[in-house]
C-alpha cells in the first residue's frame, strides 16, 4: 500500500501573508482522494521528531537555537518567517514524516510526504522560508541507522538545493544532484556532488532530453540504495518565481523519468512536495497530483 505522509500541522502555523502557495498543503490530499487515487487508509500522521535525529544532519547548536526560539534576527530575516512554537514544531513534524515514509518506501518501492523538500536549510543555517531539511535529516538517519550505506538525493526543483548541497559537501555515501536554474534563487550558489545549471525560459523537449541522458550514467556511478526526489512543480511555465517554461505534461513526464529510473534499478523512493507558485493555486494542485498518479501507475499502486 502506498503510504503518504500528512499533518495539519503542515499549513496551520504558517504566516497570514504566506497561506496561499501552503494551500496545496491541504488540497493535494483531498484532490487525492476526491479523484479516487487513494483512501483515508493510505495516509498517516507523523510525530515530533527527537531534536537528537535532526543533530544527524544538522549543527546542534542552530538546531538548540531553533527549538528553543532564539536565533538572532539577522537569521531569522534569511528564513523569512517570524518563529514561533508551532512553526518549529511543523518542521519536526516534516522530518519525522520523511523519515516514515523512507521506511514505508523500502516496502512498497514509493512512498510520499505531502509537504518537506526544505532544501534551503544548510547544516547550520535556514534560509528561503526553510528552517530544517526534512530530506537530508531523514537520508543521515538511513545512513547512521545502517539501513542506506549508499543513498542519492534527487532534486529537480527550480531552485538549487543548495542547503542538501551544504550539509553533504564532504560526504562520499549521500551524493546530492540538482537540475536548477542557473540565474534564481538562492544566488549563492552551493556545490552539489553534481549539479546542472539551467537557463530561463527552458522548455520541456530540452530540460526531458537533459534528464533522460543523466540519470541513468547517474545511477550506474553511484549505484544507490535509496533515493530521495525532491519534486518541486515550481519548474512549470505558469509559476510566479521559477523562470522556466515547462508545462503540466513536461512536468509529469519528468517525473515519470525518475520513478521509471528508480524501478529499473530496484531503488525505494521517498517524495518530498517541494517548491510551487503558480499564480493559479489549480495549477500548483495538479501538478503535483500528477506525481502521485504517475507514481501509482508505475508502481501499480
Amino acid at each position: 500500500m502506498l503510504k503518504i505522509a500528512h499533518h495539519t500541522a503542515y499549513i496551520h502555523p504558517l504566516p497570514e501573508g504566506h497561506r496561499f502557495p501552503m494551500m496545496k498543503y491541504e488540497l493535494i490530499p483531498e484532490q487525492l482522494l476526491y479523484e479516487g487515487l487513494v483512501k483515508i487508509d493510505n495516509f498517516f500522521e507523523p510525530e515530533l521528531v527527537d531534536r537528537q535525529i535532526v543533530y544527524l544532519a544538522h549543527d546542534k547548536q542552530y538546531t538548540d537555537d531553533l527549538l528553543n526560539l532564539r536565533l538572532d534576527p539577522k537569521m531569522i530575516r534569511r528564513i523569512g518567517f517570524p518563529m514561533s512554537e508551532s512553526l518549529v514544531h511543523r518542521e519536526l513534524y516534516l522530518i519525522d514524516g520523511s523519515i516514515k515514509a523512507s521506511l514505508e518506501a523500502i516496502k512498497t518501492g514509493v512512498s510520499f510526504n505531502t509537504a518537506g523538500g526544505t532544501h534551503h536549510a544548510g547544516k547550520d543555517f535556514g534560509e528561503g522560508f526553510c528552517l530544517l531539511n526534512d530530506q537530508a535529516v531523514a537520508a543521515a538517519y538511513l545512513f547512521h541507522e545502517k539501513i542506506a550505506n549508499k543513498i542519492l538525493i534527487i532534486d529537480l526543483d527550480v531552485h538549487q538545493g543548495n542547503g542538501t548541497a551544504h550539509i553533504f559537501e564532504d560526504h562520499d555515501q549521500i551524493i546530492t544532484f540538482s537540475i536548477h536554474g542557473e540565474k534564481n534563487f538562492p544566488f549563492k550558489k552551493e556545490k552539489s556532488h553534481f549539479d546542472i545549471a539551467l537557463h530561463d525560459g527552458i522548455e520541456d523537449e530540452e530540460y526531458l532530453n537533459i534528464l533522460n541522458d543523466t540519470l541513468p550514467k547517474l545511477f550506474d556511478r553511484v549505484e544507490p540504495e535509496f533515493v530521495y526526489f525532491q519534486s518541486g512543480v515550481d519548474v512549470l511555465g505558469t509559476d510566479k518565481l521559477g523562470k522556466f517554461n515547462m508545462t503540466l505534461e513536461g512536468c509529469r513526464l519528468r517525473d515519470s523519468i525518475v520513478f521509471q529510473n528508480c524501478k529499473k534499478y530496484k531503488v525505494p523512493v521517498e517524495v518530498s512536495m517541494g517548491g510551487g507558485y503558480s499564480y493559479h493555486i489549480k495549477d500548483i494542485v495538479n501538478a503535483h497530483v500528477n506525481t502521485y498518479r504517475t507514481a501509482i501507475d508505475i508502481y501499480d499502486l
